[in-house]
């Protein structure tokens, strides 16, 4: 078992990471151990619940499964939890579980954050991406009809239990858009101000071939490697004020992509692929970094074997990224590339922009 922890010094607190490759039955009799007999509803992914069911053993009256999709992290399905809570008499002690990806992460720890101004919310990552990624760090939220994640809250869960034995069932285009988080971090490593030196761009390089067959001892060092970078980040800063936003690469044009398709078309990795592409474009076309290093960025992209997504309108792309929740008053903000996995933030005009993509 690896176990890390994440402090949070402005909130005086901090809280476990167990990473393990263990019986999923076993993971959820750690968890009802760490809370000691208090009541809980626990949040469960269809998916999730179909495979895993069973074998977690939930009582009914303990659960809520919630539909898949990104559609689902909405008000509707927010209140229906809330209701549920209510219903079983959650008081400010209990706590509510989360099984299954980002979108179940995200809402049940809204509704934690919420329910009687705060209860006890546990993580337990079902996707490679939410291993990775959205678990860790204390980032949750409901998307609207403006956009993806503007109503939410930074709240950070009791505890998280990673468990890849959850991934042998994921299908290939989820364990895909995990890994598209995964190279991400390689392109910010030493933007993450980590004390140790992960080399995660090398490990990707060397290993790419067990971890696109999912070989276990991979995949548990490449959770431990991106959980360690992402606990680097959030301890500095734990409400984006500065360094978090690193952790946007890739995303300002991914989402944008996302809110285009309506959501429907194209998966959250996959949209960030195509946004770390138009990063590293942009990059070069402002001498930020040669075309050397975003060849080698290529290269890394292309051992995954990320789907090419088409092209789509620049002037309505601007317009979307001049939505983003990053975005200032006047400009759009890009984490770009600058060296050898380091990036930096840019605000860049709506105008500018343009006449760079078009005419350099």
């Amino acid at each position: 078992m690896v176990n890390l922890s994440v402090n949070i010094n402005s909130e005086n607190t901090s809280y476990p990471i167990f990473i393990e490759n263990e019986e999923i039955q076993q993971t959820f009799n750690e968890i009802k151990l760490l809370l000691e007999k208090r009541n809980y509803l626990a949040v469960v992914s269809e998916k999730v619940e179909k495979l895993y069911g069973k074998i977690l053993n939930i009582p009914r009256e303990h659960k809520f499964v919630l539909k898949d999709g990104e559609k689902e992290k909405n008000f509707k399905n927010y209140k229906k939890i809330t209701d549920c809570a209510l219903k079983m008499k959650l008081t400010r002690r209990d706590a509510i579980i989360a099984i299954g990806g980002g979108v179940v992460g995200d809402l049940a720890g809204f509704v934690a954050s919420t329910y009687m101004r705060g209860i006890d919310f546990i993580q337990v990552p079902t996707t490679l991406l939410a291993c990775v990624d959205s678990s860790v760090g204390g980032k949750v939220a409901i998307d609207t009809d403006f956009g993806k994640n503007l109503v939410g809250a930074f709240y950070q869960p009791k505890a998280v239990f990673i468990n890849p034995k959850f991934l042998k069932s994921l299908d290939d285009r989820q364990f895909k858009t995990g890994m598209a988080e995964v190279v991400k971090y390689s392109f910010i490593e030493k933007s993450c101000k980590c004390e140790e030196e992960l080399n995660l761009t090398n490990f990707l390089s060397e290993k790419y071939e067990k971890i696109l067959i999912r070989d276990e001892k991979t995949l548990l060092k490449l959770i431990e490697i991106c959980v360690k970078l992402k606990i680097s980040v959030v301890e500095k800063d734990e409400k984006e004020s500065g360094l978090r936003r690193i952790l946007n690469f890739g995303h300002t044009y991914g989402h944008a992509i996302e809110k285009i398709t309506k959501y429907k078309k194209f998966t959250h990795g996959e949209a960030i692929v195509e946004g770390m592409k138009f990063a590293f474009n942009l990059a070069v076309k402002k001498n930020l970094i040669d075309k050397n290093y975003k060849f080698l960025a290529d290269d890394v992209m292309k051992k995954f074997n990320f789907v090419v997504l088409p092209q789509f309108s620049l002037d309505k792309m601007i317009e979307l990224m001049c939505a983003d929740k990053k975005a200032t008053s006047q400009n759009i903000v890009f984490i770009l590339p600058t060296d050898y996995s380091a990036v930096e933030a840019f605000e860049i005009n709506p105008k500018e922009l343009e006449g760079i993509l078009q005419f350099k």
